[in-house]
């Protein structure tokens, strides 16, 4: 069941992550559907629907996301809390590899993030090549 957001804090929303998902920052522009907004903290576990929780993002990642809040990290398998986009800095815990195809976990947060979210799908990394030789990824966030 969806809630409603009022349209001002989606632009302020939009605004803050400009306009690319907060996980993957996959740029809305890029692709050929809408992103959605996230309750970062699910509405299920009493997450409120205020600025501070809630993220834009692609359906890929939300879907995954849904309402996890935790997830292994693939290097040391310890249970970790997902990235929060509100909360946390990207680019403390990811980063891209050289060509900008694949996002790389640098913390046990970033890494159970990716694998979580599936954010290096191979469709999603064939992609993003095609938009690193377009000149339009990664985006400038």
């Amino acid at each position: 069941m969806s809630v409603y957001i009022p349209v001002e804090l989606q632009r302020e929303i939009r605004n803050h992550f400009k306009d690319c998902c907060a996980y993957c920052h996959t740029a809305e522009s890029l692709t050929v559907t809408n992103f959605e907004f996230k309750h970062i903290i699910p509405r299920s576990a009493n997450g409120e629907t205020l600025f501070e929780n809630l993220c834009l993002a692609c359906p890929s990642c939300n879907r995954y996301k849904a309402s996890r809040q935790t997830a292994l990290d693939p290097t040391t398998q310890q249970e970790v809390k997902l990235f929060h986009p509100q909360q946390q800095l990207w680019s403390e815990h990811f980063t891209w590899n050289e060509n900008a195809t694949e996002i790389i976990g640098i913390t046990p947060v970033g890494r159970a993030t990716i694998s979580a979210l599936k954010m290096n799908r191979p469709q999603l990394t064939r992609v993003r090549k095609m938009w690193v030789k377009m000149g339009e990824h990664p985006p400038n966030i």
